[in-house]
């Protein structure tokens, strides 16, 4: 019954094409509070009359992975589990590195249109690009499953079937899907998993993905308790109306209030 405590990640030093992802967290607090809508998810949880979670604050720029860490180990250390918000991708490595320590080998549930698997990229190993092959080669995870796929190449692919990694690719998918977990996930949202016709405000747009309804269908489906949790890769840069902190925003209350509920 761990309160859920929720902090920014202002981190995008390993982005590998645009920055701006470190600037994400106090716009999708901005939006997540908006008198435009309200604290009630779709399942009828009333965020601000319901206990257990903290909105926390964001945690200190240019943090060195090994903070990253530390930080998250904290939380754990404390009770908490951690909702936490980026920042690029590659902070999930270090997080991960906390949940491992914590947990043992865990379940892994990515949702993302880029599988994130490269042994290096542009001759950084710890690039937003790779968090998963660290994941991976390390031994955090034991079973990866990757939602909303569409930009795997020959040498990620290669990469996932050396590890196993149940890949899920938009080319085939039917809108369905029905995953049984054998005990508690770690979840990591990225928001190009989306569509840019739904989240513009992302640094890699890429066209064929998920719509906001199919996100929010797949964290209503989570149905085994969540070890800890990462919103990553809005870019308010890329996103002057806003329209894409709101979308974060909205999968951040109902990936909150299935937290709560699954506790």
């Amino acid at each position: 019954m761990a309160n859920i405590y929720i902090a920014g990640v202002p981190f995008d030093a390993h982005s590998s094409y645009l920055r701006g992802p470190a600037l994400a967290p106090p716009h999708i607090r901005q939006a997540f509070f908006s008198p435009s809508g309200n604290m009630c998810t779709e399942l009828g949880i009333e965020l601000d009359e319901t206990p257990g979670w903290i909105m926390g604050e964001d945690w200190p720029e240019k943090l060195e992975y090994q903070q990253i860490s530390n930080y998250t180990s904290t939380l754990l250390d404390q009770g908490y589990t951690p909702l936490l918000l980026g920042g690029d991708h590659s902070i999930t490595f270090p997080i991960a590195r906390a949940i491992y320590g914590r947990y043992g080998p865990f379940n892994l549930l990515h949702i993302d249109a880029h599988g994130d698997l490269y042994h290096e990229l542009d001759g950084n190993p710890f690039s937003h690009g790779c968090p998963f092959a660290r994941i991976m080669e390390a031994g955090y995870a034991r079973r990866l499953v990757q939602l909303g796929l569409r930009c795997m190449t020959t040498h990620q692919r290669a990469q996932a079937k050396k590890w196993g990694v149940e890949c899920h690719e938009m080319k085939d998918w039917s809108g369905q899907l029905h995953l049984e977990w054998d005990g508690p996930l770690y979840l990591s949202l990225d928001m190009d998993a989306l569509d840019p016709a739904f989240v513009p405000g992302v640094s890699h747009r890429e066209p064929g993905g998920l719509t906001t309804r199919e996100v929010i269908r797949l964290i209503h489906q989570l149905s085994v308790p969540i070890l800890g949790a990462d919103i990553v890769e809005l870019n308010p840069l890329q996103d002057p109306s806003g329209m894409s902190a709101m979308v974060a925003a909205r999968l951040m209350k109902e990936l909150l209030g299935r937290m709560l509920m699954l506790r």
